[in-house]
C-alpha cells in the first residue's frame, strides 16, 4: 500500500475523533453549567480545542496526500507536521486559559458541590474516549502516520482527564468542594502538557532531528550488505511518516560503474524490506586504506 493510501485511511481516524470530540464537548459543557461543576467544564473546553486539533491533523492529512509539484519535489508530507505543530499551539492556550480560571476560583474560594450528574458524564466519556484511543492507535501503526499518533496519545489523555474530573467532582460529593476546581486545575496541567509533548515531537522532526538509536540502525542494515566495504556518513530525516536518507558507502575500487550501480539498487532495496525506507540517496566512492 503506497503512502498516499495510508494517507487517506489516516482520515478515517481524524473523522472519528472529530466526531466523538463534538458531541463529548457539548454535552460536557452543557451538563457542567447547569451542573456546576468546574473541573466538568475544564474537561469539555479540552474536547473543544481538541476538536480544533483533530481539523488540524485532518486538513494536514488531506494536503499530505497532495503529490509532488515544481515548488515540491519531496511532496507534501510535511503538511501533517505542521498540522500537528498548529493543534500543539491551540491546546496551550486553552490549557492556560483553563488554568487561570480554575486558580482564580480556588482564591475567590468560589467553590460549590456541583451535581452527580456531573461526575457519571465525566466518567461515561471516559469508557468513550478510551474506545476512541485504541481505534486511532490502531489504525496510526497500521498506515504509519505520526500526526494520527499524536492524535491517539491525545485521545488517551482525554480519557485521563475525564477520569481525574470524575474523581474531583465525587470528592466534593463529601464536602471537599476544593476538590473540583482542584480537579479542573489538573486538568489545565494535562492540557498543557499534552500540547508540549505534541510541540516538542513537531519541531524536533521539522528541524530535520533524527533519532540516534534509529539512525544506527539504518547503518547498520546497510553495513550488512557484502559488497559495502566501509559506511562513511549516514543522514536521515523525516518528511511527515517518510524517512528520507543520504548514505555514502565504500565499495572496492576495481568494480565497474555497472556493478557500483547494482550494488546501491541492492542497499535501497535491504533499507526498503528491512527499515521501511522508501526514500534513501546512495553515493559510492573507492575504498581506500
Amino acid at each position: 500500500m503506497s503512502e498516499y493510501e495510508n494517507l487517506k485511511r489516516g482520515e478515517r481516524g481524524a473523522w472519528v475523533s472529530i466526531v466523538a470530540y463534538l458531541v463529548l464537548a457539548s454535552v460536557k459543557l452543557l451538563i457542567a453549567y447547569t451542573g456546576q461543576s468546574e473541573a466538568l467544564r475544564a474537561d469539555g473546553l479540552n474536547n473543544t480545542t481538541d476538536v480544533v486539533a483533530s481539523i488540524a491533523v485532518l486538513v494536514g492529512l488531506k494536503i499530505s496526500r497532495k503529490p509532488p509539484d515544481e515548488d515540491h519535489h519531496y511532496g507534501h508530507f510535511r503538511a501533517e507536521t505542521i498540522a500537528s505543530l498548529i493543534a500543539a499551539f491551540i491546546m496551550m492556550t486553552v490549557g492556560i486559559e483553563v488554568i487561570i480560571g480554575t486558580v482564580q476560583d480556588l482564591i475567590n474560594q468560589e467553590t460549590s458541590q456541583p451535581s452527580l450528574l456531573t461526575a457519571w458524564t465525566a466518567l461515561g466519556a471516559a469508557g468513550i474516549m478510551f474506545g476512541v484511543y485504541r481505534y486511532n492507535l490502531n489504525l496510526s501503526q497500521k498506515v504509519n502516520s505520526p500526526s494520527l499518533y499524536a492524535a491517539a496519545q491525545d485521545n488517551r489523555s482525554d480519557a485521563l482527564v475525564s477520569i481525574g474530573a470524575c474523581v474531583g467532582i465525587f470528592g466534593a460529593q463529601f464536602g471537599l468542594f476544593w476538590l473540583d476546581p482542584l480537579a479542573g486545575f489538573i486538568v489545565g496541567l494535562i492540557i498543557c502538557k499534552t500540547a508540549w509533548d505534541i510541540f516538542k515531537e513537531a519541531t524536533h522532526s521539522l528541524t530535520d532531528g533524527y533519532e540516534e538509536g534509529q539512525l544506527e540502525h539504518i547503518r547498520s542494515t546497510i553495513s550488512n550488505h557484502p559488497e559495502v566495504w566501509a559506511v562513511k556518513d549516514v543522514k536521515a530525516r523525516l518528511q511527515g511518516s517518510q524517512t528520507l536518507v543520504e548514505a555514502t558507502i565504500h565499495v572496492d575500487p576495481h568494480i565497474t560503474i555497472q556493478q557500483g550501480h547494482d550494488i546501491t539498487d541492492e542497499v535501497e532495496a535491504l533499507l526498503k524490506k528491512q527499515n521501511d525506507i522508501r526514500y534513501a540517496h546512495i553515493h559510492i566512492e573507492p575504498y581506500e586504506e
